[in-house]
C-alpha cells in the first residue's frame, strides 16, 4: 500500500520555493542576465533560470527526496519512476525577461499517476501568490472572482498560449489567431502562460485558447483556474485530460467560464474551415 501524500505540507513547501525563487528573481532582473541561446526555435536561457530552479529543486528534494521532478532546464531529477512527480518552470516568461519586460511567474505543480494535484503560481513582480490542490475548494491568492450571472461578452477578452515547438508556418495555429483577433476584444500573447490562467482565474481575462503548450507550465495553471470554476475542454469539446504523459498535440485546449466555451468553441470551428484556405497560401 502507498504511503499518504500529505499534501497540506507539499502546498507549503511549494509555495515557500516559489516565493523565494521569485525573490532570487526580482533582485537579479535588473543586472547582468547571462542570456544564451536554448534550441533551434529563439528561445533562451538565463543564469536567473538555472539560479530560480536550483533553489526549488533543492527545496523540494529536501523534503521528497523520493519523489521525481521534471524541471524545465534540468529535465528529470530523482527516481526513474515514482506515482509523485513535481514539474518546476522557475522562471516562465524567460524571453520577457531577457529583453526587459517584467513579465514573468513561477510555476510548481505536483502530479501523482499522472494527474495533477496540486498547483502554485507566483508572480515576482506584485508578489502574490496563487495556490490551489485538486477538489480543495477555492485556490488560495484568488481576487473575488465573477458574478455567475455575468454576462458572456461578444468579444471576450483572451488570451493565447502556444508551445515553444510549434513552427511559424503551422497553419492550424495561424488560423486559430486570426479568428481570435477578429472575434475578441483584445487577444493577450503574454510569453508567459502561468500569467494568463491566474488572470482568467481572477476573472481579469474571460477565456484562454492553447495550442501545444509546454507540459512544465500547463499543470500549475489549470487546477487553479479548475477550482477557481473554470471550465477546460480539448479544441474538439470533450473534457480536457491533464494526464502528463501525453504528446504536446494533445496539450492544446479551451479554458474559460462555462457559458463562454460553447462560442470559443464555435471559433475553434470556424478557424478550422479557414485552416484549408491557408494552406494553399503559406
Amino acid at each position: 500500500m502507498r504511503p499518504p501524500l500529505d499534501l497540506a505540507r507539499a502546498r507549503s513547501v511549494a509555495v515557500e520555493a516559489a516565493e523565494a525563487a521569485g525573490a532570487l528573481l526580482r533582485a537579479g532582473q535588473n543586472g547582468a542576465l547571462g542570456v544564451r541561446p536554448k534550441g533551434s526555435d529563439g528561445d533562451v536561457v538565463t543564469d536567473l533560470d538555472l539560479a530560480a530552479e536550483r533553489l526549488i529543486l533543492d527545496r523540494i528534494r529536501a523534503v521528497f527526496p523520493e519523489h521525481q521532478v521534471i524541471a524545465e532546464e534540468s529535465g528529470t531529477v530523482g527516481p526513474g519512476r515514482h506515482s509523485c512527480v513535481w514539474l518546476v518552470d522557475p522562471l516562465d516568461g524567460t524571453n520577457n525577461v531577457a529583453i526587459g519586460l517584467p513579465v514573468y511567474a513561477v510555476g510548481i505543480a505536483l502530479c501523482r499517476d499522472g494527474q495533477p494535484v496540486l498547483g502554485v503560481v507566483h508572480n515576482p513582480v506584485t508578489g502574490r501568490t496563487w495556490s490551489a490542490v485538486r477538489n480543495g475548494g477555492a485556490p488560495a491568492g484568488c481576487e473575488e472572482r465573477m458574478p455567475a450571472g455575468r454576462p458572456v461578452p461578444a468579444h471576450p477578452r483572451l488570451a493565447w498560449i502556444q508551445g515553444h515547438g510549434v513552427p511559424r508556418h503551422d497553419t492550424r495555429a495561424r488560423a486559430l489567431r486570426m479568428v481570435l483577433e477578429a472575434r475578441s476584444h483584445r487577444l493577450l500573447q503574454l510569453w508567459a502562460p502561468l500569467l494568463a490562467w491566474v488572470m482568467l482565474a481572477d476573472g481579469h481575462i474571460d477565456g484562454i485558447v492553447g495550442y501545444r503548450t509546454e507540459l512544465v507550465d500547463l499543470p500549475a495553471g489549470a487546477i487553479i483556474a479548475v477550482e477557481a470554476g473554470l471550465s477546460v475542454c480539448g479544441l474538439d469539446g470533450k473534457p480536457f485530460d491533464h494526464r502528463i504523459d501525453l504528446p504536446a498535440r494533445d496539450r492544446s485546449f479551451v479554458a474559460a467560464r462555462p457559458g463562454l466555451v460553447a462560442p470559443l468553441l464555435e471559433n475553434v470551428e470556424l478557424a478550422g474551415r479557414l485552416e484549408a484556405s491557408l494552406d494553399g497560401l503559406l
